[in-house]
């Protein structure tokens, strides 16, 4: 029951990429980014802002991952007190969100209530699915340090600024300088955090996908998962 974590920056294509290896490999999908756009949504929602409290609202609301790549949601029950599930999947993409996310996912506090219910989606998802793939920052190196396949998904920051401006302007008119600077601070603000910072250990593997397209990157990839026979 493999796990693949894929690592990287903002922007590197690693949802898509993700999704895609898990749909090809029958396996659960988990993007714990989403997971972090989640607490900071409830912290908005609630108007707190102090770690612990942020901490305990996330305990509270039962945030959780739909693990099939063909349809990931992310759950939340809010309102605290109706006790509603609500599918926040579309919501912790808004810009607001966006610029808030890289804060709260700075707290210690916050990581550590999250990092219990990444390794327990993960292990859902192995019983679920025979395996999983992993998306974030910190997966290979301290949410599954012993991941069967370890990949730092990178490309330079004109390309993933181009990606994400596409993913962007759906949702709102914005330039690609504009998205390249914001991508620069995150990249800044994820790798200098105290907890869990976002860095390239030792044992993973670097793709670089500046020049590859969705496909090409699913399947220089995907070749690392058959030379390793890691799909039985």
């Amino acid at each position: 029951m493999p796990v693949i974590a894929i690592d990287g920056p903002s922007g590197a294509g690693k949802s898509s990429v993700s999704r895609g290896i898990a749909l090809r490999g029958g396996w659960g999908y988990l993007d714990t980014g989403a997971l972090y756009r989640g607490s900071t949504w409830l912290a908005l929602q609630a108007g707190v802002s102090a770690p612990e409290e942020v901490a305990n609202l996330v305990a509270k609301s039962n945030l959780n991952f739909n693990l099939s790549a063909s349809d990931p949601k992310l759950i939340a029950n809010y309102p605290l007190e109706q006790e509603s599930k609500k599918d926040i999947s579309e919501i912790i993409r808004e810009e607001l969100i966006t610029n808030a996310v890289s804060a709260f996912s700075a707290m210690p506090e916050v990581r550590r209530e999250l990092l219990l219910l990444q390794r327990d989606l993960i292990e859902k998802s192995k019983s679920q699915f025979g395996g999983a793939v992993v998306e974030g920052r910190d997966i290979g190196t301290t949410v599954w340090p012993d991941a069967e396949l370890k990949i730092y998904l990178t490309a330079d920051v004109d390309a993933r600024a181009t990606r994400r401006q596409a993913q962007l302007s759906e949702l709102s008119d914005v330039s690609a300088s504009s998205v390249a600077d914001s991508l620069a601070k995150r990249d800044a603000i994820d790798s200098m955090r105290a907890a869990s910072p976002l860095r390239q250990s030792e044992d993973q593997i670097v793709l670089d996908a500046t020049y590859l397209n969705l496909e090409e990157t699913i399947q220089a990839l995907w070749n690392l998962i058959e030379e390793r026979k890691i799909n039985g």
